[in-house]
């Protein structure tokens, strides 16, 4: 999880498990989510990338995620596993391998809300076959 750091221009964010996997490498991200334009990361890794302040916050590299009972939902034909935090919320890509996770503060709404803006990253990651039901 990431936060901002105090006067730092850059979003404190560390680069997840398997951000060395070439999917991870070469990561679409988009220019803006959620009208927010990109914002410098405390990581160089091109696996992890940040937009807005407060940053909505997204990295790829996570392990896959096993068969859940949590809330998955399909946007725009991409399946996430969403959970509620105390300060927003993540989502978690279902059915990828590795998995990307988007942490979108509270002051954005829904996590749902700005996930189009990654379904083109996340139809570059390989598929492990499993999908919301």
């Amino acid at each position: 999880m990431g936060t901002l750091a105090g006067c730092s221009a850059s979003v404190a964010v560390s680069p997840a498990q398997f951000a060395d996997r070439p999917a991870c490498r070469s990561v679409p991200w988009p220019e803006q989510v959620g009208g927010a334009s990109r914002v410098a990361t405390s990581s160089r890794s091109p696996s992890v990338a940040a937009w807005g302040d407060p940053a909505i916050i997204a990295r790829c590299g996570l392990p896959a995620l096993a068969p859940t009972t949590l809330a998955c939902v399909t946007v725009d034909g991409v399946d996430w596993v969403v959970r509620t935090l105390s300060d927003g919320s993540s989502a978690t890509t279902y059915g990828t391998d590795p998995a990307i996770e988007v942490l979108v503060p509270e002051s954005y709404g829904p996590a749902p809300l700005e996930l189009p803006a990654f379904a083109p990253a996340v139809r570059e990651l390989p598929p492990n076959g499993r999908h919301c039901s």
